[in-house]
């Protein structure tokens, strides 16, 4: 009988890879509950008419990247491909918002879009986000901006870019939207690719964002939206920048910085690794602030804005290792011994201390080299001698230094040692 492969694009993660993501997640939460973020989790499927109306029919996500099907009662179902609508449809129709109220929320999980699988993007990927409901200041923007970039640096990530740009509002960007359709009916349309052929009718601030080099030169002489910002978007955008330099985080003005996302408005902004660990996908982290989107899916008029990681992207940047040592593992030298290892690791472990101990017994070569791969700390040496003497052995893996203990005080003993190793 033939084996059953998985699916193309949807990954399998086994450590030490997995690892990784254990990491990101653990420090996103201790990160995120400093700003008073709480967890929430939301269906990876929801109906289709969710992203049609957040995400905009015209962009490439609804026209070409959903899984989208139907379902017994012929209703159209899509797995998720960002996770801020399902979470707006949550708050919708969970929370009873006041208008003087403020939401941090933050899911971490994955996310579905069907395109060509390549490094850094993939059918199945993972993300970690964070939404805001109910501020209108721009000190929110900035600080949502600041948690992401602590966030970053706690996984001790550098050669970052954050780049920033004001998409205006309802009032100002229609505007500059018709300045910009008439710049591109200045355009042979040949010149363009063929997704910005369609764009420029379709969703032209879309065409500011092109990442083939024929399209960007020709935008080189587009209209800026910066430059056609209505007074109130300017001061709010200024207010941003102002945080960022009075907190000394470096930043860079993108003026074709559009995201791919139709809700957006007012700030966006992105953060780029300088690097080339993750191929063409450079963008690791992206958001801004979406004030009406809670309004157009059914809701109260309630601000919002939040962020994005790309997990993916981010574990391609990370060393690729075991983030999880764990403290310890028992040998067994004696088939008399296998009973008492098991309740010295059972005491060992509700005690705080995390490792493992061998179901049987083999040679003690083969048992270290078990420890060493594993990432063990420490190894406790258990046969017929150290039964009788009362003493174990104990060996730092790391260090080689060995030395005895007696049976009641392993537990002190290991932790005494652990706590000065770890600090």
């Amino acid at each position: 009988m033939s084996k059953i492969t998985k699916v193309k694009g949807f990954p399998d993660l086994f450590p030490p890879q997995s690892n990784l993501y254990v990491f990101m997640e653990n420090t996103a939460r201790k990160i995120f509950s400093y700003y008073g973020c709480e967890e929430i989790r939301t269906p990876i499927l929801e109906k289709t008419e969710l992203f049609a109306r957040s995400i905009g029919n015209e962009t490439d996500i609804v026209q070409k990247e959903m899984y989208t099907f139907l379902d017994k009662k012929n209703r159209s179902l899509t797995l998720r491909p960002e996770a801020t609508a399902g979470v707006v449809r949550a708050f919708i129709e969970n929370v009873q918002a006041k208008s003087d109220e403020v939401f941090k929320f933050f899911t971490i999980g994955p996310m579905f879009r069907y395109e060509r699988p390549q490094k850094g993007r993939l059918r199945q990927f993972h993300q970690i986000n964070v939404e805001y409901f109910g501020p209108q200041s721009p000190q929110a923007d900035g600080e949502l901006i600041l948690m992401l970039w602590h966030y970053l640096h706690a996984l001790q990530l550098n050669n970052l870019s954050l780049q920033i740009n004001s998409l205006g509002c309802p009032q100002c960007r229609p505007i500059f939207e018709q300045k910009l359709i008439a710049f591109l009916q200045t355009v042979d349309e040949a010149a363009l690719c063929p997704d910005c052929q369609r764009r420029k009718t379709t969703n032209p601030l879309r065409v500011l964002d092109c990442k083939e080099q024929s399209c960007k030169q020709i935008l080189i002489k587009a209209p800026t939206i910066i430059d056609n910002l209505c007074s109130t978007c300017r001061s709010h955008f200024q207010a941003v920048l102002d945080i960022l330099d009075n907190t000394k985080i470096p930043y860079q003005l993108n003026h074709k910085l559009v995201r791919g996302l139709d809700y957006y408005q007012r700030t966006t902004f992105e953060v780029i690794a300088t690097s080339n660990n993750i191929g063409a996908q450079s963008a690791i982290a992206g958001g801004g602030r979406y004030d009406g989107l809670v309004k157009n899916l059914g809701g109260p008029d309630v601000p919002g804005l939040g962020f994005a990681c790309g997990m993916e992207r981010i574990a391609l940047l990370l060393e690729v290792q075991n983030n999880l040592q764990k403290d310890f593992f028992i040998a067994v030298l004696s088939e008399k011994c296998l009973l008492p290892a098991m309740s010295l690791a059972n005491k060992l472990r509700h005690q705080g201390l995390s490792g493992e101990v061998s179901f049987e017994v083999k040679s003690l070569k083969s048992q270290l080299r078990y420890a060493n791969k594993h990432n063990i700390k420490i190894c406790l040496f258990f046969g017929e001698d150290e039964l009788h003497s009362g003493k174990i052995p104990v060996k730092d893996l790391e260090t080689g230094t060995q030395h005895e203990v007696f049976f009641e005080d392993i537990i002190t003993t290991l932790k005494r040692f652990l706590k000065t190793e770890i600090g």
